[in-house]
């Protein structure tokens, strides 16, 4: 299973990495470091559809839900 939110189509990135021992320079280089989307496996009642779906969903998606509504937020993603 890929590690992809289905509603924000957020995944991993690389980013540099940071050593705070004498500061990261080209004498002490720390390199790339990848960095994962903070994914939840979450139980979701539709009440549209009145049905129970669970998903993997980064926590960013999982407040947009909370806000904006459940049957909204998966059909704009078409996730439904």
């Amino acid at each position: 299973m890929a590690k992809i939110c289905p509603v924000t189509k957020r995944g991993s990135r690389v980013a540099g990495g940071y050593s705070n021992r004498i500061r990261a320079t080209k004498f002490n280089p720390t390199g790339n470091v990848r960095k994962y989307v903070n994914l939840q496996k979450k139980k979701i009642f539709i009440p549209e559809l009145k049905k129970t779906i669970t998903l993997t969903l980064s926590t960013r998606a999982i407040k947009t839900i909370q806000k904006k509504g459940a049957y909204r937020t998966l059909k704009e993603a078409g996730v439904i």
